[in-house]
């Protein structure tokens, strides 16, 4: 059978489920496009021919969609082959990986391959990403896998070997040897997680590193640093963190060539040859890792970020490494042979700063000079469960997704007041003060990172990403949703620095314990798209979408209202006649009877069957004029048997509306009227008798005086935003999924709910609830349903 989505949200709400049984850890991560590597890789050498992978074909359509295109020059002459077809005696990795696997092709993703080359720093990390045992030889069948952290889950990416070459050469990434192979099929890897090739053009380092790890990093530019950047590092190392810094490197050389200066990092002093040199070389790393130095621990990142004693004082002292082994510092410091820095420490602190002059690459220097010659810091803090040793201090970390709908929880920035409050919100407890109190003040650190979703994968349909940002609040113990008069009249606590158009905003806070609400937005209103929102804290924390309770204000079901013939049909069902399906008001009537003595069962089966076919009408003088309009449009429509189809039910209600006209509405449909008869149809015909009109209509002009009360311009409608409210006032309790839904089914172009669709989505949301709370019969708020239940309430809902 071939395979058919199942929905978006069929699919959110399996995810769900499937991370509860934890699908998307590194233990178990998620199949991306539902393959399995193992099992592809059986049925491959069982029937001995390598894989084809259909979900990333070697076509056009995997190189990109505009400048690698289908009308681009630039693919004219490429061929995929595999690494058997370009090389002799290919190899997944030759001799360990190291940054030297790492050579840029024509593919503008410099930011990926610079972090790549970090990973080749860290064995514990590139395995993660690039699994074991896989290779050209033994139990070759053309497919690998690579696995990735996405938006919150660790996915497994599966690829065949088939790679775009250009005169037998590979045309993107490529080893410095060229039978190596582990660097371009990881490239493609990536490229198929997220669409093409072309969509990995340009990007950041940090967002690969993100993708790597599954961690949050916190960007620090040095002339805005916080006065406590260097107990921040030195946390982060604590924590296992991975730091880089880079430099820009034109106002680097503008500084060299206005003061004549020696070259901190390598070269000459004066010359234009050796200036010019030194911009060749710059803007060199800056192409592949906009000058990244990390920052190093054990064999990669910081290993030291320490004060060393120095002679009468203390100098705090900051260890470096470049990934490419090139342009070390030459300034104070530089090495113990060529420092005298160095000679003036005792063998005790060298000997516990570890200090090596060998090794390629790295440097050490002061926390100063690092501050002066370096323009950025950014330090990816990874969650715990990427760190295996025990003595490391671990984040608490709690993630959270949501999504901007537009019409409903799109509300932009705090510049528009009317719709900011209907953004998702985030409660965020700190529960505990930080162990090392800064100032003497009590207080709780975190780190807040607002991620948008699937903007790269979108590029080919236009999409770019959005500006965004986020505020919190203090929630002085309210627990519900905020409303709008709660921003209007209370400031933000904290908010992001500013609101930009990159993938991820991440800020760190210091508050106190307490509970607060945190707010994420695009900067502008009714931008649709999705988020995950992440807080790391350094001590316990928890955050949680604000969500009502999902509840109805049920009016109680009496027997006694309804005719004689629905309590016949109740009684012969609760004594084994079950002549209808099931409804879910049978399932009430089923309980009341069948506490009933058999004798009293038959007295009142005589009793129903010589009661008239219709209620007791009620006296002139007990109606009202409408009342009376009704009862004569409902007998001349009706007729003997007292009993309207959906149809008529139009006619009869339309009649009446269209008289009210401070509701500019046209009146209802006839699918409204089928719905409305499905909600109020108690004996299973399929109509309506007039007691049960009766109580329709009193839900009518209940509802109706809710529209008319958001409906204050007379417009015929009420704006989609304000939806929230209203059905609030109905009497139903709701999560922002359901409002994001009620907004996407019943809100016009225009984000507005008319008249007829705001009944047709109290009428469903009535419905849907009795049938839920009849069902769930212990109320722990589950049911169990067959496939024919199931089916029963939905097509007849």
């Amino acid at each position: 059978m071939p395979y058919t989505p199942s929905g978006f949200f069929c699919d959110r709400l399996i995810r769900e489920r499937e991370r509860r049984d934890g699908e998307g850890s590194l233990n178990k991560p998620q199949r991306f496009n539902s393959q399995d590597f193992a099992a592809l890789r059986q049925e491959c050498l069982q029937r001995k021919s390598p894989f084809e992978d259909e979900s990333f074909p070697a076509t056009v359509e995997s190189l990109g969609f505009k400048e690698l295109g289908h009308k681009s020059n630039k693919v004219k002459n490429i061929v995929w082959k595999r690494p058997k077809e370009i090389c002799e005696n290919p190899q997944f990795i030759v001799g360990g990986a190291s940054r030297t696997d790492i050579c840029q092709g024509d593919l503008g993703d410099c930011w990926l391959l610079a972090a790549i080359a970090c990973l080749t720093l860290n064995e514990k990390l590139l395995y993660r990403v690039v699994p074991h045992e896989q290779s050209f030889s033994e139990g070759y069948a053309g497919i690998f896998h690579f696995q990735f952290w996405r938006y919150g889950d660790w996915v497994d990416v599966v690829i065949d070997d088939r790679i775009p070459t250009f005169n037998n050469q590979l045309v993107f990434t490529k080893s410095a040897e060229r039978n190596e192979f582990w660097s371009a099929l990881l490239e493609k890897a990536y490229a198929k997680l997220h669409g093409s090739y072309e969509a990995l053009k340009g990007g950041n380092t940090t967002e690969a590193m993100e993708d790597f790890t599954g961690g949050v990093t916190e960007f620090y530019e040095m002339k805005e640093a916080p006065k406590e950047l260097y107990k921040i590092m030195k946390k982060a190392l604590e924590r296992g963190s991975l730091m880089g810094c880079s430099i820009d490197v034109s106002r680097f050389v503008s500084l060299l060539v206005r003061r004549g200066a020696r070259n901190p990092f390598g070269g000459g002093r004066g010359s234009c040859d050796n200036v010019s040199g030194t911009l060749r070389r710059a803007e060199t790393i800056r192409a592949r890792v906009s000058c990244f130095f990390f920052l190093k621990k054990t064999s990669c990142f910081p290993r030291q970020c320490k004060p060393a004693q120095h002679k009468d004082s203390k100098v705090r002292l900051v260890r470096l490494r470049n990934p490419w082994g090139q342009v070390e510092w030459n300034g104070p410091w530089i090495s113990l042979r060529l420092s005298w820095e160095w000679a003036t420490l005792s063998k005790a602190e060298k000997e516990k700063l570890q200090h090596q002059s060998a090794e390629d690459g790295e440097f050490w220097m002061s926390f100063e000079d690092f501050k002066k010659n370096y323009t950025k810091i950014e330090i990816c803090n990874l969650t715990p469960d990427a760190l295996e040793d025990d003595k490391i201090h671990k984040w608490t970390v709690s993630v959270n997704e949501g999504r901007w709908v537009r019409g409903c929880s799109a509300g932009g920035c705090r510049n528009y007041p009317d719709t900011f409050w209907t953004n998702p919100q985030y409660r965020l407890r700190l529960l505990e003060e930080d162990d090392e109190p800064e100032d003497n003040e009590v207080g709780c650190t975190f780190v807040v990172a607002l991620m948008q979703k699937n903007r790269r994968k979108e590029r080919k349909m236009g999409a770019n990403l959005f500006t965004i940002g986020f505020a919190i609040y203090e929630m002085h113990g309210n627990k519900q949703h905020m409303q709008k008069d709660f921003f209007l009249f209370n400031s933000s606590k904290a908010r992001c620095k500013s609101y930009i158009n990159l993938r991820e905003v991440t800020q760190r806070f210091r508050l106190s314990p307490g509970e607060y609400v945190i707010v994420p937005s695009t900067y502008e209103p009714h931008q649709e798209g999705e988020f995950i929102l992440r807080v790391f804290s350094e001590k316990k924390n928890t955050s949680e979408e604000i969500e009502n309770r999902i509840e109805a204000d049920h009016p109680v079901v009496s027997l006694l209202p309804y005719s004689a013939r629905v309590c016949r049909v109740m009684v012969l069902r609760s004594l084994g006649f079950f002549i209808f399906p099931l409804t879910k008001h049978d399932l009430h009537m089923f309980f009341f009877f069948s506490h009933l003595p058999p004798l009293c069962l038959f007295y009142l089966f005589l009793l129903c069957g010589s009661m008239t076919p219709q209620p007791a009408p009620s006296s002139a003088g007990e109606e009202s004029e409408e009342d009376q309009q009704f009862r004569t449009i409902f007998q001349e429509i009706a007729g003997d048997e007292m009993e309207i189809t959906a149809n008529e039910l139009k006619n009869v209600l339309n009649r009446v509306i269209t008289k009210h006209k401070d509701l500019n509405t046209e009146g209802f449909s006839l699918e409204s009227c089928r719905s409305m008869i499905a909600l109020m149809d108690m004996d299973g015909t399929g109509r309506l008798n007039l007691q049960e009109f009766r109580h329709l209509w009193n839900k009518i002009k209940q509802w109706q005086g809710i529209f008319k009360h958001y409906n204050a311009d007379q417009s015929g409608s009420i704006n989609s935003y304000e939806m929230r409210n209203a059905v609030n006032d109905a009497g139903f309790r709701l999560n922002n999924q359901l409002y994001d839904i009620i907004t996407m089914r019943y809100a016009n172009e225009t984000m507005n709910i008319d008249f007829d669709s705001f009944i047709s989505c109290l009428v469903r949301l009535e419905a849907m609830f009795r049938a839920f709370q009849a069902f769930d019969q212990d109320g722990d708020g589950t049911i169990r349903l067959s496939v024919l239940e199931w089916l029963q309430l939905t097509m007849y809902a």
